[in-house]
């Protein structure tokens, strides 16, 4: 088969390598679709990935075509969807089934062989059946949808609260898209650790700080009100964000960037008594200084983590319900694919999103067999 095989920091290649065979508990899935990550990208061109040679990949989806010892056949011709982190099953939290906390976790793609490839073994555990209105590319992309409700899920929103999400990335775009569905719904959302009680709405006033033209065009099209939209380049978040927060700041402030600057503006722009949520990634270091501390101290902020998603075959986790908004037409993902090709061109989606020499969401390689 064919596959991208990353053996070094710049040294990525497409090689020809044997099919491998599903060992015990595990599936071998003929891959139909595959999405780029922005964290692929810092493991070809930054990083390195934990081990090399390595197939990378984590957002992918396929067919069945092979079961090893201790999984029924019955699996064989199913359409799946892959959770990527496989969680060791015997520390404290996945005892408690939350598999995103594992303290011993492997991970398809970065710690072993991922979906950047013609065919991928993955246990059985970390497939879940796709809907039949779901198509290969949706399904490629529940992995970062399930990431976007997992941080949404974090905290309580109450009707009257103004959001804030800043960084319209792949998963701040997801999220924004969730947040419009959920406020237009007015539906009450089950919170991600609590999974038989409701805990709010998700209704409030959303505000989006991008700091591009498309991102903007992008919102607007889901929902959002023109208004609401912070261009960074040409706004002073500063002076905007006052303006429509009633000078109270926001109750709730979704930093999806990962750089000091946005995180200081979420500390400076969140009303006392409300949260933080960071999503974003770390582009470096992150400093804390002491002004920004004692803001965190006086205005008595909730500063959450989040990071990854549920996944735990019951229908409240987090990859069910991006599931059934999915297939309920309630949010579309599709329509932030922006660019597709083929297994063997994926090398030119790598380089533009490492070059940004085009505009782009998602960029994924889907199979034309």
């Amino acid at each position: 088969m064919k596959a991208w095989i990353i053996h070094g920091v710049n040294d990525i290649r497409l090689e020809t390598v044997d099919i491998p065979m599903p060992g015990y508990g595990e599936v071998l899935v003929k891959v139909k679709a595959a999405g780029i990550c922005g964290s692929d990208i810092q493991r070809v061109y930054g990083t390195g990935a934990h081990v090399h040679p390595l197939i990378i990949g984590h957002e992918f989806s396929g067919v069945v075509v092979e079961t090893g010892k201790d999984v029924e056949n019955t699996w064989i011709g199913k359409r799946v969807g892959i959770y990527p982190l496989v969680p060791c099953g015997s520390c404290i939290p996945c005892q408690r089934k939350e598999y995103e906390l594992c303290r011993n976790y492997s991970y398809l793609g970065s710690r072993r062989n991922g979906g950047f490839a013609e065919y991928a073994v993955v246990p059985a555990e970390n497939i879940m059946e796709l809907p039949s209105q779901m198509t290969y590319e949706e399904a490629a992309m529940l992995e970062p949808m399930a990431v976007a409700v997992h941080a949404m899920r974090r905290i309580a929103v109450s009707k009257s609260e103004t959001i804030v999400v800043c960084g319209l990335g792949t998963i701040g775009m997801l999220l924004l898209m969730f947040l419009l569905e959920a406020g237009e719904s007015g539906e009450k959302v089950f919170h991600q650790c609590s999974y038989e009680s409701l805990f709010g709405e998700f209704c409030g006033k959303i505000l989006v700080i991008g700091n591009k033209e498309s991102q903007k065009r992008r919102a607007v099209k889901m929902g959002l009100h023109e208004d609401h939209y912070c261009d960074s380049r040409t706004q002073p978040v500063e002076k905007w964000l006052p303006e429509h927060t009633d000078e109270k700041g926001a109750d709730v402030f979704f930093e999806c960037v990962g750089k000091n600057e946005t995180f200081v503006q979420a500390v400076n722009h969140t009303a006392p008594g409300g949260k933080v949520v960071l999503i974003g990634n770390p582009y470096s270091d992150m400093k804390l200084d002491r002004d920004v501390y004692w803001k965190i101290l006086r205005n008595q902020l909730t500063v959450t983590g989040t990071w990854n998603s549920s996944f735990t075959h019951n229908r409240w986790d987090d990859w069910h319900y991006a599931t059934d908004r999915m297939i309920q037409k309630r949010v579309n993902p599709a329509e932030l694919i922006s660019h597709r090709f083929s297994l063997e061109d994926l090398m030119q989606g790598m380089e533009i999103m490492r070059d940004k020499t085009e505009e782009y969401v998602k960029i994924l390689f889907a199979s034309f067999d």
